[in-house]
């Protein structure tokens, strides 16, 4: 409804130039506004506007009364544009959210343009008018749920009124205004949760009542609508805070009874007092006051001169409480009296009738069923009734307690004849399927609680209301495979496959071949569940959802070989490039976590991991993994289980599969995935040289040779690994630092794999020395490490003894170099050194052997007794004193001479020679003789 404009002054008086600039712009967007289309909602420019233009003369306040008597006219003009966009959009009833707000925008902007000029003179109450633009507007917001905003006016509309008397308001409008605007305060305080300031402004309201019987039925509507909220909390404080403000609006009735003048207003407040005292008893009824329940009862029937109050919640009322006091024989009376009293809406009886169920228990059941058909035939109910019946009594859920007597109750009721009479023929076809559903729901809901047997039972009902029909098959299909899962719950498998059978023959779909490979699972025919899922993939309706599925299933019923069969049958399905319920890549994860689990399945297992290696090969990483993080887990948990199983497969000996796995390993680490610079090298390194090492222990196992062919891949491998390694080391050599994140053992087996394979293809030799020279330029290389590889180039039919002696001194010098030298180990590489000199060189370089035994004599000098290793020390000495027997018989004095010397200086050094040693030194007395009497010296 428009607002009348006032008129405007004489615009010959001339306005200020910046107000005249400022109000010419606002007029210009009201005339905008006023042509706007009602179709268009696009009001964001001219708000824009507005807003700009009250704000910069917001700043040029206070004005002249000229200026404020065309500031209430422009108000008037824009509040009045508002009204015709709001008839508008009220027409089209279509408007946005967006609109509506843009609209409480436009009159936020009318009612603070107002403000303005609120004490202009000549204008007949301009504070009251300014008042109630405020209030409006705060009623839009309120709708809205912008209560901060309809707070901010309605807190401007009180200040506004603040200042007039009360007493001399006369204006029936401004009086509405004031109560309204209390109210509306109050409502928007309990929007807020302030509910003490909402119950402090009802209180004030009471001041502004002026003995007017409708203000007196407006404020007890308040208080009525604040109780029933608080009733509503289902709390103790809240219903007690109700119970309250009910009161409030009870004795605000009685007043505004007191005064009322007109017959309409008596019959409205009498109303509005019958109402409360409603609700008073349904809050006593909530707090279970049972004997307050019957006493507002009483009141309500008896203080209407027609005969009482006979609203219909009244003989619901009563009941309850009758039943909360125990009395069932006075709640069946108030029942029965509601069936007779046809004023009662059916609907009302029916919410009494389970109630009496609910209150009933266990014991009732059977009286109560009685009731519900005694009253079934006495009130000639028609389909449509019984369906709400049923359906009040069934209630919203199975969670409530007595769900399954009231469950019971029901599946007697609708299995009676007289019933299900009335949903037979074509014309009840529309409250049969209701019917129908109503007990599937029911069913459904006690399924999902798991009480199985009640499912059970009301499905079986529901198929009471499914005619035997062609059209009917599909539902009737329905009802038997839930019927067996009912039966599959109770563990019931002969019941469950007789129903899955009579389903299979009403509709053969992928739903009853799942239920029969659920049936085969319970049973442990896990021969039958792969053959069912065999006949899944052949259903018409058969989806790849169903083989993931049925894999759940198995692994849920530890059937391991099933669900390995449902996600190999599942894998075919991927390279069809059709949507698939998951990737390829989780399935076959999950393919090799449940084959890891059983031992045994290392093949199966590498086959799986092969697969995946190929998939990733023909579809890429960022595919087969996917990308980011997803696809980062992914490949690592591929590699790492690789890894792991490699490792364990290992430990069990079986060196072939640790080979395929470690090689397998290499690949996945060595994947780069979506925003990766480079894959895991140091796992990449450590797997390729694992690789080479579980085959060359296959080799061993086997007793076989390794093939030319196998030996170069192996060497690829090496190679790969070799330039990880250099990469690894150049950059840590250029950050300063050694390679920490090989393991030393690392280096050293790739250095002793290396070399074994570069041996078997009958080189020169030269790789094999240069790889162990490496080795030993390293910081990783030890002197153990370096006895291992000159232990092993000295021995076997590819031995090296370049590479040998090179190990075995660079071992020794490192050994003597160390503040506390082993000296078993000086010891063994001593021997060895020795023995590859002796072996391989012969008798032509016999100085270097001599060498050999006289460094170990330079070693043993200073020693302490025991330093030296007690057998070595005497194998050096008698070994060296032996070396001298062929010179001796070949009368090569000098050279006999050289290794009895030293054999008995090494004598010397090895405490419990002295026996060998005096026999050592009458021989060599002898000797000396011997050549000086022959003329040799």
């Amino acid at each position: 409804m428009r607002i009348a404009e006032i008129s405007s002054p004489d615009r010959r008086h001339s306005l200020n130039e910046p107000h005249s600039h400022l109000l010419s712009q606002i007029e210009s967007s009201i005339k905008d506004l006023e042509r706007h289309s009602p179709e268009s909602h696009f009001l964001e420019p001219l708000l824009t506007d507005l807003r700009l233009s009250l704000t910069q003369l917001t700043s040029l306040s206070p004005f002249p009364n000229s200026v404020k008597l065309q500031v209430w006219k422009l108000s008037y003009r824009l509040w009045n544009s508002c009204v015709d966009l709001a008839n508008a959009a009220a027409v089209r009833t279509s408007s946005s959210a967006k609109f509506t707000e843009q609209h409480a925008n436009l009159r936020q902007i009318s009612a603070d343009l107002l403000f303005l000029a609120n004490d202009v003179v000549g204008v007949p109450s301009p504070a009251f008018k300014s008042a109630s633009f405020f209030y409006k507007t705060g009623l839009i917001w309120h709708d809205l749920n912008k209560f901060d905003l309809a707070n901010n006016c309605f807190e401007k509309a009180t200040d506004l009124t603040a200042r007039i008397d009360v007493a001399s308001v006369t204006d029936n409008e401004e009086r509405k205004l004031l109560l309204g605007l209390n109210i509306a305060r109050s409502r928007s305080a309990w929007e807020v949760s302030d509910r003490n300031l909402a119950i402090t402004l009802l209180n004030r309201a009471k001041t502004v009542l002026f003995g007017c019987a409708e203000t007196y039925k407006a404020l007890a509507n308040q208080y009525l609508a604040f109780g029933k909220i608080a009733l509503s909390s289902n709390e103790s404080c809240g219903v007690n805070e109700g119970l309250k403000l009910m009161n409030e609006a009870l004795d605000l009735c009685e007043k505004g009874l007191r005064i009322a003048k007109r017959q309409d207003e008596t019959l409205a407040l009498k109303n509005m007092r019958s109402k409360t005292l409603r609700f008073i008893a349904a809050s006593h009824l909530q707090r279970d006051e049972f004997e307050s329940v019957l006493k507002c009862v009483k009141v309500l029937r008896e203080i209407s001169s027609g005969g009482g109050d006979d609203h219909p919640s009244l003989s619901v009322l009563a009941m309850k409480a009758w039943l909360g006091l125990g009395r069932f024989g006075e709640a069946e009376k108030e029942l029965k009296g509601m069936v007779v009293n046809k004023g009662v809406p059916e609907g009302v009886w029916v919410s009494a009738v389970e109630s009496y169920f609910q209150a009933a228990g266990v014991a009732g059941a059977e009286t109560a069923k009685g009731v519900f058909l005694g009253l079934l035939g006495r009130c000639h109910v028609s389909a449509g009734a019984a369906i709400r019946v049923v359906r009040r009594v069934v209630g919203d859920g199975v969670t409530v307690e007595g769900s399954r007597v009231r469950a019971k109750v029901v599946a007697e009721v609708v299995s009676d004849e007289r019933v299900v009479a009335l949903f037979v023929g074509e014309e009840a076809v529309k409250e049969r399927t209701t019917m129908h559903a109503v007990l599937w729901n029911c069913a459904a809901d006690h399924f999902r609680s798991k009480d199985y047997e009640t499912s059970a039972e009301m499905f079986e009902k529901s198929m009471l209301y499914v005619p035997y029909n062609i059209e009917s098959r599909v539902l009737r299909a329905k009802g038997f495979r839930v019927l067996c899962l009912c039966h599959l719950g109770l563990s019931q498998l002969d019941q469950a496959q007789e129903y899955i059978t009579e389903a299979e023959k009403l509709e053969p779909n992928i739903a009853s071949a799942f239920l029969k490979f659920k049936i085969n699972l319970q049973k442990n025919d896990c021969d039958g569940a792969i053959t069912q899922v065999q006949a899944m993939t052949t259903c018409l309706d058969f989806t790849p959802d169903f083989l993931s599925l049925s894999a759940h299933e198995a692994i849920a019923c530890r059937a391991l070989r099933v669900a390995v069969s449902s996600l190999s049958n599942l894998l075919n399905f991927y390279s069809s490039g059709k949507p698939m319920p998951t990737t390829e890549v989780m399935v076959l994860r999950t393919l090799i976590t449940i084959l890891g689990q059983d031992s045994g399945n290392e093949s199966e297992t590498l086959l799986y991991m092969k697969r995946s290696h190929k998939r990733l090969s023909e579809l890429g990483p960022d595919f087969f993994f996917g990308k980011g993080e997803v696809g980062r887990r992914e490949r690592d948990w591929l590699a790492v289980n690789s890894w792991n199983t490699g490792t364990r497969v290992g430990k069990e000996e079986k060196y072939g599969l640790c080979a395929d796995f470690f090689r397998l390993a290499s690949d996945f680490y060595g994947v780069v995935v979506d925003g990766e610079v480079q894959g895991n090298n140091v796992m990449v390194c450590k797997s390729l040289i694992l690789t080479v090492s579980a085959m060359i222990a296959d080799e061993k196992q086997r007793k076989a040779t390794l093939l030319d062919k196998e030996v170069k891949q192996a060497i690829e491998l090496l190679d790969r690994a070799g330039k990880i390694l250099t990469t690894i080391s150049v950059g840590s050599q250029a950050e300063g630092d050694e390679i920490t994140n090989i393991d030393p053992n690392f280096l050293f087996i790739y250095t002793l794999n290396a070399y074994d394979m570069h041996t078997r293809l009958n080189e020169t030799g030269s790789q094999e020395l240069l790889l162990v020279k490496q080795f030993a330029a390293s910081k990783s290389c030890s002197p153990n490490y370096l006895l291992q590889l000159g232990l092993h180039a000295s021995q076997g039919p590819r031995s090296n003894p370049e590479v040998a002696t090179f190990a075995l001194n660079t071992c020794l010098s490192a050994l003597l170099a160390s503040q506390s030298p082993d000296y078993q180990c000086v010891a063994l590489t001593i021997r060895k050194l020795i023995a590859v000199c002796a072996i391989h060189k012969g008798d032509t370089d016999d100085d270097v052997v001599y060498g050999m035994y006289k460094q170990a004599y330079r070693i043993m000098v200073g020693l302490k007794a025991g330093d030296y290793p007690l057998e070595e020390g005497k194998w050096l000495a008698m070994t060296a004193w032996n070396r001298a027997a062929l010179p001796v018989r070949l009368g090569q004095v000098e050279a006999a001479r050289k290794w009895m010397s030293i054999g008995l200086d090494l004598a010397g050094k090895v405490p419990g020679m002295d026996t060998y040693k005096s026999c050592m030194e009458d021989f060599l007395d002898g000797f000396e003789k011997k050549s000086h009497g022959n003329g040799n010296v």
